[in-house]
């Protein structure tokens, strides 16, 4: 089993930022990648940015390309993403997830944490 817990959420103002933290424990060795994904009211979750532990590949969905961008440290188990010029579209809950190594879906997810973006 894999724990995820995650904080940096909040409220900001449009054009603000905010950096996302989580923080992976437990059989952290058999993570293949991890990531975030967010979940606005009345819409689907939504894949937003993922990254490989070995290989350092990553992913941003169209969205967010440009403006966030994720990272990790593999010491510390953690993967972080940083959110520049903000949006209220970005306004939504953000998961943080992991892959277990051979599985193509996300195996362990955190709790969840709340960004705010007003105009």
């Amino acid at each position: 089993q894999v724990q995820l817990v995650e904080s940096g959420g909040g409220l900001v103002q449009a054009g603000g930022s905010l950096r996302l933290s989580c923080a992976a424990s437990g059989r952290t060795f058999s993570m293949n990648a991890m990531g975030w994904f967010r979940q606005a009211p009345g819409k689907e979750r939504e894949r937003v940015a993922t990254i490989t532990w070995s290989y350092v590949t990553t992913y941003y969905a169209d969205s967010v390309k440009g403006r966030f961008t994720i990272s990790r440290d593999n010491a510390k188990n953690t993967v972080y993403l940083q959110m520049n010029s903000l949006k209220p579209e970005d306004t939504a809950v953000y998961y943080c997830a992991a892959q277990r190594i051979g599985d193509r879906g996300y195996d362990y997810w955190g709790q969840g944490t709340q960004v705010t973006v007003s105009s």
